[in-house]
């Protein structure tokens, strides 16, 4: 009698670790395309991503480097100082975009070209986002606003 109340507990914590298995494996397969990972222009050329992989970019917008087209589509280059990445970008920029000012940008690259589907501007004059501060810092380009 004991033994068979004995296999019935191993049985069932073998189902239960076999379902917790089950729907992590399901749980992050549903996440893959909603984990962005970022990376800064420098770390993009010594580690290139993989085709089609989603992330973002950050840094700064270099200076003369913006060009709007005739359509929606506008070209620029970001940088950290390190490294510099082409972007591409169809839609609308937001306001606060400009030359040499933060940004972040959500896409792919595309025949060494950064194709942005979402682009990210600061949104006052002494915000910037914590990425790209940390990756401007590492290439000792940070100059902190408040001092």
């Amino acid at each position: 009698m004991k033994s068979l109340k004995k296999k019935r507990r191993i049985q069932v914590l073998l189902v239960a670790a076999v379902a917790l298995g089950l729907s992590t494996a399901m749980i992050g397969y549903a996440m893959r395309d909603g984990i962005n990972f970022f990376r800064a222009p420098s770390q993009i050329v010594a580690e290139p991503p993989a085709e089609g992989e989603t992330f973002r970019i950050g840094g700064l917008v270099e200076a003369g480097s913006l060009v709007r087209g005739q359509s929606e589509v506008i070209t620029f280059n970001v940088t950290d100082g390190g490294a510099t990445i082409p972007v591409k970008f169809s839609g609308v920029l937001p306001d606060l975009f400009g030359e040499n000012q933060g940004m972040i940008g959500t896409g792919q690259m595309q025949a060494g070209v950064f194709v942005a589907s979402e682009i990210l501007a600061k949104h006052d004059e002494s915000y910037m986002p914590k990425e790209v501060i940390d990756s401007l810092k590492e290439q000792g380009l940070y100059q902190d606003p408040n001092t």
